[in-house]
């Protein structure tokens, strides 16, 4: 069975991570056909008039996933974030960020195992921001009833469907007691009416992320809003490796967009030293993705044959620089291609 899939390669490091995850698929026997879509400043390159071109949207509405690779943000300035605007023209209001320990990166600690799942629609990332003077600016953060309960259930159904036993909210509710507030009240709603079978409990997020780096076996689903996702989820992808082995999803009600959650790495664009497997790892959420949508049970056999690829190359130290390695982007993905012949 052969998969549409739109492929969005990003900026700057984005063109070369794409292609190796797209050899790595290929060798793995899952059947992907790609429709190559642009977006950032690879979209301007070729004439559009938008970092996220109307063509782009409409070819992940009709086929329904996507995996994309980084996409520049300019800092201060600029053009708005690509992957704000994305996340809120598809509606993809469910992020997901699984952080494990992988075999043969050593870090700290052994045995990580978290999800962290991300309000992705408002909050601050709404972009609500006024100038009221000079000098004087003031910036929104949205909170509604709807999106709050949408990312509750969403998080509860994906700890049950994946066998999770723990939701733990981070929060600061204690300060910005509306906002926050309404974000515990739907979490405890929510759990209380329909999912009384997984363990919740709340953890202010400054003490929560005391813990984390304490100890992160403690937790297993980390539930925030859209800032304190992005910055949760980061931290702990610096417990396994750092952001160049961690994946991202981005779920709504009809689309799914698969993406490395690293930056386009511009210093190091075209000299095939970027690290692809954040986003291969992705690529592998992906497959889970479809195989449940589509019952392609191929696709559950592809995705082992590229973890166990992952998992053996590394442990042997097949590595890409940023791990102390000494592969470049192509190598690393030879290395994979070997392991699955």
């Amino acid at each position: 069975m052969q998969h549409d899939v739109v492929l969005i390669p990003g900026d700057g490091i984005g063109p070369e991570v794409a292609e190796a995850t797209r050899r790595v698929l290929a060798a793995s026997g899952a059947e992907i056909n790609w429709i190559e879509r642009h977006a950032g400043l690879a979209a301007i390159d070729r004439g559009a008039d938008t970092v996220l071109p109307a063509t782009t949207i409409e070819a992940i509405k009709k086929y329904g996933t996507a995996l994309k690779g980084p996409c520049t943000t300019p800092i201060g300035g600029g053009f708005s974030s690509v992957n704000v605007a994305l996340r809120k023209t598809l509606n993809l209001y469910g992020a997901v960020r699984p952080v494990r320990s992988i075999d043969g990166i050593k870090t700290r600690y052994t045995d990580i195992d978290i999800v962290v799942i991300r309000e992705n629609t408002e909050g601050l990332y709404s972009g609500i921001e006024n100038r009221i003077t000079e000098g004087v600016v003031t910036s929104l953060k949205v909170a509604t009833l709807e999106a709050c309960e949408r990312i509750a259930r969403f998080a509860f159904r994906y700890a049950r469907s994946r066998g999770r036993k723990k939701v733990t909210a981070f929060h600061k509710a204690n300060i910005m007691k509306l906002s926050d507030g309404l974000f515990l009240d739907c979490a405890k709603r929510v759990h209380e009416a329909e999912f009384n079978d997984i363990l919740y409990d709340e953890h202010i997020i400054d003490a929560g992320s005391m813990r984390l780096v304490q100890n992160p076996s403690q937790y297993d689903i980390i539930l925030c809003e859209n800032l304190y996702g992005d910055v949760i989820s980061d931290l702990c992808s610096g417990l396994v490796g750092g952001l160049g082995v961690t994946p991202g999803a981005n779920f709504g009600d009809d689309h799914a967009v698969f993406e490395a959650v690293h930056g386009s790495a511009p210093d190091i664009a075209g000299r095939n030293v970027a690290n692809p497997l954040a986003l291969i790892a992705s690529a592998v959420l992906m497959l889970r993705h479809l195989a449940e949508k589509t019952g392609d049970e191929s696709l559950f056999s592809a995705r082992e044959r590229i973890r166990a690829a992952y998992g053996e190359a590394l442990s042997a130290g097949e590595k890409t620089r940023d791990l102390g390695g000494e592969l470049g982007t192509r190598e690393f993905a030879d290395a994979l291609i070997a392991r699955m012949r």
